[in-house]
């Protein structure tokens, strides 16, 4: 299996973008002056999407690979997902729980619950986090959590799947899997899929894309050093301008699901030699998992305080805005770097034994 080249900037850009996402929705809620009308401001779940189909691009692969040399064992695959996903996800579900539940009635402000602690634990322990989001609309930092349940629920499914599938039918059955859920998932069959975001081809459509590259059928893409710029600079004008934005949700979804592949695997194969070789980037790549989970809380913790300069009139609009990015940034990284040191690497490294 061929080694990768780094792709922990692309997740920091990312999780950068879902918190350029969430940073004005929690600042118009509150009264506060936003920045409105800006794209790249607006595709915060399209960047969750990008995550999905590079979960599905790297994890797929990884499995592809271990079956085709008989070394897959669904039991080290599940402690791996376990090890990784679990801790910071449980982590933020109490905190979650607490700082709704407890800590904003103590400062005594008003946030209106619509669920019990039995069905808050329910969703969230048995990782249907999306259902639980949409359902009760639980606050930002538990409806963060929907991502990482639709992964969790894709985890669960596919190892035993692509265990069962002969490995030299894995491509076939895996692009039968992905025609016939995206078909499913657009229909009016089962309406739920698309009301909970089940949108596990995302996922399939990296693996398959993983698959064709490892059976040498997309050599095509990188036959020339123009094609990769190009797929790049389609994927950033989808990011930063509306051109790509269908009223159709079908072809939406299939425009969206070809270009992220697209950049995926010309991040991860192309032939013009260049990586992002900067230590800071890439480190917040690797604690990107936590900026993802943490921001939430960090925005919070911002708007809290810039509301009690603001309401005194103090602070004039931009000035206002600026500070708020700002604070949520520099406290998102913090706060990231700190669990990545002092909590996560505790579980990686014993991650690391179920290679």
């Amino acid at each position: 299996m061929k080694r990768l080249p780094n792709l922990d900037p692309l997740r920091f850009v990312l999780a950068s973008i879902v918190v350029l996402f969430h940073i004005p929705q929690l600042s118009e809620n509150q009264g506060l002056p936003y920045l409105e009308g800006i794209p790249l401001f607006q595709k915060g779940t399209e960047a969750v999407y990008v995550f999905f189909v590079l979960s599905g691009f790297l994890i797929i692969r990884l499995i592809y690979f271990k079956r085709q040399v008989g070394q897959f064992s669904i039991r080290k695959f599940y402690m791996r997902r376990i090890l990784r996903i679990f801790p910071l996800y449980y982590l933020i579900f109490l905190f979650g729980i607490f700082f709704y539940h407890a800590l904003l009635p103590f400062l005594g402000i008003n946030f209106e619950i619509k669920y019990s602690i039995e069905q808050a634990l329910f969703y969230n322990v048995f990782f249907l986090a999306n259902v639980f989001e949409k359902i009760y609309d639980p606050g930002g930092i538990l409806a963060v959590l929907w991502s990482i349940g639709i992964e969790e629920q894709f985890y669960i499914l596919i190892a035993p799947i692509l265990f069962i599938i002969p490995v030299n039918r894995i491509l076939k059955g895996l692009g039968l899997i992905f025609f016939g859920y995206f078909i499913l998932f657009h229909s009016e069959l089962i309406p739920f899929l698309k009301i909970y975001r089940f949108v596990y081809f995302f996922l399939i459509a990296g693996g398959v894309v993983a698959i064709l590259e490892e059976e040498k059928r997309l050599k095509f893409l990188y036959s020339n050093k123009i094609l990769p710029v190009f797929i790049v600079i389609l994927n950033v004008i989808y990011f930063t301008t509306n051109w790509f934005v269908l009223e159709n949700r079908f072809l939406y979804n299939l425009l969206s699901t070809l270009l992220f592949c697209l950049l995926i695997h010309t991040l991860a194969y192309n032939n013009i030699g260049k990586q992002i070789k900067n230590s800071i980037l890439n480190y917040l790549g690797r604690i990107s998992y936590g900026i993802y989970m943490y921001h939430i809380i960090a925005l919070n913790f911002s708007v809290f305080l810039i509301l009690k300069v603001y309401e005194n009139k103090n602070l004039n609009d931009n000035l206002t805005i600026v500070l708020i990015y700002i604070m949520t940034f520099v406290l998102t990284i913090i706060m990231a770097h700190l669990s990545y040191k002092y909590f996560e690497l505790k579980f990686l490294k014993i991650k690391n034994k179920f290679r």
